[in-house]
């Protein structure tokens, strides 16, 4: 197994982002091209279900290895750490199931006032549930996106690209070392020499 602190990196940045996709899969209630459907829940819970493997895995390669670079015990305490959050929107996608398939039961039912207001209830345990699996992914890719940067720091190069920033404007004196910059002089000056 390639266990440098780059390979590691790498390793933890994708898991990072497989936690973003999987995020950006989730339904929105509301939404009509998004709204909760029973069978993309269950995918997702399949989808889920792998990537919780994929983080045991991970623990389990570096784990047995014999030969621990230094920096490992970060990368499998930070796969180890990444189940939680995983497993917590597996929880909460397996809510929503659970009330899709209640919805899915008592339609017939809709228009009778105790079914209303169980109905009403499962939408909003549905909101809540997807809620906390949009946190709960969200906190695990920041996790791994900071634990990959801990393991192996960005370049230089791609640290002042991260600097820059398209919205501020560059301060007096902030010009890179060979370039001059214009000053501006007050237009009464530029009338009074000519």
């Amino acid at each position: 197994m390639d266990n440098t602190p780059i390979s590691d990196a790498l390793a933890l940045r994708a898991t990072a982002s497989a936690f973003d996709a999987q995020r950006g899969k989730l339904p929105v209630a509301g939404d009509p091209h998004r709204s909760p459907d029973a069978v993309a829940v269950a995918r997702q819970l399949s989808e889920l279900g792998k990537l919780i493997t994929d983080l045991g895995d991970e623990v389990l390669f570096r784990a047995a290895d014999q030969d621990q670079a230094s920096h490992t015990a970060r990368v499998i305490t930070s796969f180890a750490a990444a189940v939680e959050p995983a497993g917590e929107a597996a929880s909460a996608l397996g809510a929503v199931a659970h009330q899709l398939a209640f919805l899915n039961q008592t339609e017939s039912l809709r228009d009778q006032p105790d079914a209303r207001d169980a109905r009403k209830a499962a939408v909003q345990v549905m909101e809540d549930a997807l809620a906390t699996a949009d946190a709960a992914l969200y906190d695990g890719a920041n996790s791994l996106h900071s634990a990959s940067a801990t393991v192996s720091p960005p370049s230089v190069r791609l640290q002042a690209a991260r600097s820059r920033s398209t919205t501020t404007a560059p301060t007096l004196g902030s010009s890179p070392p060979g370039v001059t910059t214009a000053v501006a002089v007050p237009s009464d000056r530029l009338a009074r020499g000519r």
